[in-house]
């Protein structure tokens, strides 16, 4: 039982880790050290798994999944998300600045130890680093992360989401507030129940599980120290888009009437940055978060780099 409780602990973890920006699930699985255990076991939903489940080998299905310890950590997950998507959706109402600012430190310091990571700079790293800042700085600059409820587009952004998960280092919820769908998915969606959302971001959850889980790792494998300058450019690119001081730009007709959506709220067009005019207690305390922000992404990397260092000591010790 107390196994139990402690991977559903690991679990609220993780689940914090995908709603904050900038804070890897796979990094907390990592500090945690459930990391390999939990790709393993998603990994092996494979061919073997499917004959066992349509034969009705549910014990011997469960055994090769490890389901139960997968079972425990996804309630964690769960029960985080719809915990955190409460709290997160009072601040964004009341302190969307203190909110942005945060996340900003989280991002900035994520450009520096995501990019230390990588083994060795040559032509190849260079060149992906300054494709994936490019490409960053073109969205953030062409569309400043409008959301979209199309079908497809939740079905990508659950892919995308779950990707941090497999791989320590990348945020998906990050990635959700590039592609406009950050509060969508994880504040209304989530705090709302609504199904319509939620349904097709969870398939694309899980087909990305199922169908990328093996494709990053062989990414990592044959290509990390390019993956890791690509995600590095493209962090460091889209800094702008989490830019505290902004303001929401409204959808309007050619009348300049407001459009509104079906439920009666404003469509957010886009959001216009400015900077503050006077040093006043909010700036002053956006710029404490902002610190705060990077020494959270510190912190969690010192203690990743800790459980690193021990688990490679005790395989040397084994050997």
């Amino acid at each position: 039982m107390k196994e139990y409780i402690a991977l559903f602990l690991k679990g609220i973890g993780i689940g914090a880790a995908n709603v904050i920006p900038g804070v890897s699930g796979g990094t907390i699985a990592l500090i945690t050290g459930i990391f390999e255990k939990l790709i393993h076991s998603i990994k092996s939903f494979d061919i073997k798994a499917t004959k066992l489940l349509f034969a009705g080998k549910f014990r011997e299905f469960s055994k090769h999944v490890n389901l139960n310890f997968l079972i425990t950590v996804f309630l964690g997950v769960i029960f985080s998300i719809l915990t955190l998507a409460r709290i997160l959706s009072y601040l964004f109402e009341h302190y969307p600045v203190y909110v942005w600012a945060y996340f900003f430190g989280l991002i900035l310091a994520s450009v520096y130890f995501v990019g230390k990571t990588i083994d060795k700079v040559n032509i190849p790293v260079a060149v992906t680093f300054i494709v994936g800042t490019g490409i960053a700085i073109f969205i953030s600059i062409l569309n400043p992360a409008t959301e979209n409820r199309a079908i497809y587009y939740l079905f990508i952004c659950g892919i995308v989401a779950v990707c941090s998960m497999i791989l320590p280092g990348l945020s998906g919820s990050f990635v959700l507030i590039l592609m406009g769908n950050y509060k969508l998915v994880f504040i209304y969606a989530v705090n709302n129940f609504d199904l319509k959302i939620l349904v097709p971001v969870v398939m694309g959850a899980g087909f990305g599980l199922l169908a990328f889980s093996h494709l990053l790792s062989w990414i990592f494998q044959k290509f990390k120290n390019e993956a890791i300058a690509l995600l590095t450019g493209f962090i460091l690119g889209s800094l702008g888009i989490l830019w505290p001081w902004k303001k929401e730009v409204f959808l309007t007709d050619e009348a300049g009437n407001l459009l509104l959506k079906k439920n009666g709220d404003m469509i957010i067009q886009g959001y216009e940055k400015y900077f503050p005019e006077s040093f006043n207690q909010e700036v002053a305390i956006a710029i404490f978060l902002l610190i705060i922000g990077v020494f959270s992404i510190w912190l969690i990397e010192k203690f990743a780099l800790e459980k690193e260092k021990n688990h490679k000591s005790q395989i040397t010790k084994n050997k």
